[in-house]
C-alpha cells in the first residue's frame, strides 16, 4: 500500500474517533481523498480509451483483475449508494442526475455481479467523460457531507429501513456476490462506512488501477 495514503488513512481513522480531534479528522480524510482523486484524474490524462478497459490480470485473485473503467465506476456506484442513500438519505446522484443513459451504463448496481468478459463488455460501452462527471460530482457531494457531520453523527446506525430501502432501489444486485454487500453496509454505524467505503475502499481500488496503468503502459511507470 502506498506509504502516503496508508499513514493518512490511519491518522484518519484515530482523529475520528475522538470528538476533540474529530475536525482534524476530518481535514485528513478530505487530504486523503485529494492526492487519491489526483491519481484518478491522472488516469484521465495519460490513458487512451482502450487501456481504460484493459484486462492484463483476468485470472488474478484480487481487485487488479479488472478494468480501470470498472473500478472507477465501482467505487463511486458505492459511496453514491452508502453516502446518500444510508447517511443522507437523500436521492442518489446516479438517478438525480440521470447518469444511467448519459453514460451509457447497461447496469444501475455496484457491479459486484460481473466477471471475467462481462467486465471488459461493461468497460467498453461507458463514456468515460461522463463517467468523470459523474465521479466530481459525487466526490464533491460527498466532501459536502464529511464536512457536516459531528462527532455525535459518528454512531448512528443503519436500520431495517435502510435495507429495505437498498433492496428496493435495486441498486445491489441479488447475485451471491453482490448481495452480501447490503447486510455488511448495513452492520455498520456512519463512522464504519466512513472508514471502508469512503476512504480505504478508494486506496485499494486505486492501487489496482495502478498495478493495470503500469502493466499496460510500463511507459509511464
Amino acid at each position: 500500500m502506498n506509504k502516503e495514503w496508508s499513514e493518512l488513512n490511519k491518522t484518519m481513522q484515530l482523529q475520528i474517533k475522538k470528538k476533540e480531534t474529530f475536525p482534524q479528522g476530518i481535514e485528513t480524510l478530505l487530504v486523503l481523498r485529494k492526492k487519491l482523486m489526483e491519481q484518478m484524474l491522472e488516469f484521465k490524462e495519460t490513458l487512451n480509451r482502450e487501456e481504460f478497459n484493459a484486462m492484463p490480470y483476468p485470472n488474478a485473485d484480487g481487485f487488479h483483475s479488472k478494468t480501470i473503467a470498472y473500478s472507477l465506476y465501482h467505487i463511486f456506484r458505492i459511496e453514491d449508494i452508502t453516502a446518500n442513500s444510508l447517511i443522507k438519505k437523500s436521492t442518489q446522484i446516479f438517478f438525480a442526475n440521470e447518469y444511467q443513459g448519459k453514460m451509457n451504463s447497461p447496469i444501475i448496481t455496484t457491479g459486484n455481479e460481473l466477471s471475467g468478459t462481462e467486465i471488459s463488455e461493461f468497460s467498453s460501452k461507458l463514456d468515460i467523460d461522463v463517467l468523470y462527471s459523474y465521479i466530481a460530482d459525487v466526490d464533491n457531494a460527498t466532501a459536502e457531507l464529511l464536512k457536516n457531520l459531528s462527532h455525535s453523527d459518528m454512531k448512528t446506525k443503519m436500520t431495517e429501513a435502510d435495507r429495505e430501502n437498498l433492496k428496493k432501489l435495486k441498486t445491489v444486485s441479488e447475485d451471491e456476490n453482490a448481495v452480501w454487500l447490503i447486510d455488511y453496509w448495513c452492520g455498520k454505524d456512519v463512522c464504519g462506512l466512513i472508514k471502508m467505503p469512503l476512504s480505504r475502499h478508494w486506496i485499494m481500488h486505486v492501487e489496482a488501477c495502478l498495478r493495470i496503468k503500469n502493466k499496460v503502459r510500463p511507459d509511464l511507470i
